[in-house]
């Protein structure tokens, strides 16, 4: 089954293409293309105990053959991917299409200097920025550790020595196996990172350069979750951590004016 989302932007891609070939001057006719309107954004992240589960499922997955499992691994490449996806919030073809060392046409990871070019080289920036980030020391210790054990010689995800270009069946697989519901795709791991960094009180500006988003993007989409969402406009109203109107305590009102205890006791 197709989604409206994706219906809708492959409906975007075709009028693209349709005022392209018009300011170019090949078109005799004015074609318009009708969008359908969009769909509201997933809220959906995955909690510490559920990253943690989809993580074990993925690393203990074993061959199926004659509906008996063996015990040949295979599903830690997508455990690998799963840890990259959380630790740095990169779109899954970013993370696929990652290199161990500067290849035109893919990202790479600079493991010396610890950091992630995620945009390919001799690709141009879209609108979906991917700037370079900076890999958390736990990351990189993995990261690491793949490469000194061969488990990553080339590329960042590796199947049999060679590059996955999609972990979708195994992502699935492993969401199956953790019990977690089928609205689990790989892209919930950026929503589940840019979470985690607002729960945890990072500042906006770097939160947003760190995922490759906007600021307001990212207060858009992510703003409630943050410790401080909101804070000045409780404090203000009254809230349990605000400062209390010194006139209330001190002050001394007019005699015509009416309190509001009073109001409430029908004291008129």
């Amino acid at each position: 089954m197709v989604t409206a989302g994706a219906a809708r932007r492959e409906l975007e891609d075709l009028r693209a293409a349709i005022n392209h070939h018009r300011r170019e001057g090949l078109c005799s006719e004015i074609v318009s293309v009708a969008l359908p309107p969009r769909t509201e954004a997933r809220e959906r992240w995955l909690t510490r105990s559920e990253a943690a589960q989809l993580l074990w499922a993925a690393w203990r997955a074993k061959q199926v053959m004659r509906n008996k499992d063996t015990r040949r691994a295979v599903g830690r490449h997508v455990a690998r991917f799963i840890l990259v996806g959380l630790y740095t919030g990169t779109r899954s073809s970013a993370i696929c299409g990652a290199a161990l060392m500067p290849t035109i046409g893919r990202g790479h990871i600079d493991l010396e200097r610890g950091l992630f070019y995620r945009r390919a080289i001799g690709r141009r920036q879209t609108k979906k920025r991917q700037p370079p980030v900076k890999l958390p020391t736990r990351l990189l210790a993995h990261l690491r550790r793949w490469e000194r054990l061969g488990l990553a010689r080339k590329a960042l995800v590796e199947w049999n020595g060679k590059p996955v270009e999609s972990v979708r069946k195994g992502f699935e697989t492993a969401v199956r196996a953790a019990g977690l519901s089928t609205e689990v795709t790989p892209h919930i791991l950026r929503h589940t990172c840019a979470t985690w960094l607002m729960q945890s009180g990072v500042n906006l500006w770097d939160a947003a350069g760190f995922l490759g988003m906007t600021v307001q993007q990212l207060e858009q989409s992510y703003g409630h979750h943050h410790p401080d969402y909101q804070e000045q406009a409780v404090a203000a109203l009254g809230g349990r951590h605000g400062a209390r109107n010194p006139v209330n305590k001190e002050g001394r009102s007019g005699a015509n004016v009416t309190k509001i205890d009073d109001i409430s006791r029908g004291v008129k």
